[in-house]
């Protein structure tokens, strides 16, 4: 099967969606089928090769609390166009597919079977709000989609209260294999003081604030203690510097982006994983990744995050926005060794269920189910 991964996002640069494809082109690739990868980028992607098709160049474009970076440029036709005639997909997955203007000139121009994953849970302004042009627009945009699927209930339920159609639910994955409790720890912080470790992009969302006014309370507590932070994000990184050294706080180091290669040795080196989110997210890949790891976990008791976790099986649920609460969570895994390492085994076994060769398939499947039923009317 040919088949055409479409992204609205730099594929240049790291996030949830981006990695989500990388990782089906990967399984894909490996069963034998021919993929290609569609997507704007600020800069090559040479792992890939002639597998990726940049089209269009990404800008940030500010997002309900987030930063977008996508291609604004009304200009893509003739070069989709070329692309699309060239390629002849048998079928054409896009993410995310009412995000201009990648996607939705993808899903005007495509001629092919075409599949939408539906990602997020809120925070996309255009589809509750503009003139009646656009929202006709994004209907019309929606209904050439032949198949929907997405990634957790959060996202069916945001996305369906737009958008009523019949979707099916295949939720993100982990690779357990690059993401094991086999992988070595960052040697540097292998030094006997107990590491708590934060990942993921430093936005307000993310909870970051909550997290370290509860270090703050456990460090004079627990003064062999550290927090380590991952993730990218320049001016919010400065804000939190700030609040550091305002409130003297030591042992706090700020690692900035991680490459994926290096993702699961930050996750080995923790002795607990804490994912404070305030809201938003639609699936907790991050809780997935440190379970895969073998890795206790506190996290905020969110839509996404609670449909991953479950409460004392393989990690602990506070309250979002609860510095009070997660200082409580961390102090109790901190105390309890046999504790943490149950709750890490636990989630190892859970992270199996969604490694990316099950989900790969259930998304092969769901092809051919949209291939084997009626195609949509004009379409060859």
């Amino acid at each position: 099967m040919k088949i055409a991964l479409v992204s609205p996002y730099d594929f240049a640069y790291p996030g949830g969606v981006c990695n989500h494809i990388s990782c089906l082109e990967q399984q894909f690739t490996r069963l034998g089928h021919e993929v290609k990868i569609i997507a704007p980028a600020s800069e090559g992607v040479p792992a890939l090769g002639d597998r990726f098709i940049p089209i269009g160049k990404p800008r940030s474009v500010p997002v309900s609390g987030t930063i977008a970076r996508i291609t604004l440029s009304p200009w893509l036709s003739s070069r989709i166009t070329t692309v699309l005639e060239r390629e002849r997909f048998d079928i054409s997955h896009l993410h995310e597919p009412l995000m201009p203007m990648l996607c939705t000139t993808v899903l005007r121009l495509s001629r092919t079977p075409n599949i939408g994953t539906f990602h997020a849970s809120g925070g996309k302004p255009w589809y509750s709000f503009g003139t009646p042009l656009g929202k006709l627009l994004l209907k019309n945009w929606w209904r050439r989609l032949d198949g929907k699927i997405a990634v957790a209930e959060p996202a069916l339920n945001y996305v369906s209260r737009h958008f009523p159609g019949e979707y099916t639910v295949i939720p993100n994955g982990v690779d357990t294999k690059h993401f094991s409790p086999d992988v070595t720890p960052i040697e540097e912080f292998m030094d006997g003081k107990f590491n708590i470790v934060f990942i993921g992009r430093l936005e307000k969302r993310k909870g970051l604030d909550y997290l370290l006014e509860a270090y703050r309370q456990i460090k004079p507590e627990i003064p062999d203690s550290r927090l380590i932070i991952v993730g990218p994000g320049v001016r919010e990184r400065r804000r939190y510097e700030k609040i550091v050294a305002r409130n003297g706080l030591r042992d706090v180091v700020f690692i900035g982006y991680a490459t994926y290669r290096d993702l699961p040795r930050y996750y080995q080196t923790a002795d607990i994983v804490c994912c404070p989110a305030t809201g938003r997210e639609s699936f907790g890949i991050v809780l997935l990744e440190a379970m895969a790891v073998g890795k206790p976990i506190v996290a905020t008791d969110i839509q996404g995050y609670n449909g991953v976790l479950t409460h004392g099986r393989e990690g602990l649920l506070v309250p979002p926005r609860n510095a009070e609460k997660i200082t409580e969570a961390l102090t109790t895994l901190i105390a309890d060794k046999a504790l943490r390492q149950q709750l890490g085994a636990n989630g190892r076994l859970k992270a199996i269920k969604y490694d990316w060769e099950r989900i790969a398939q259930r998304v092969l499947d769901f092809y051919q189910t949209v291939l084997d039923g009626p195609l949509r009317n004009g379409k060859s």
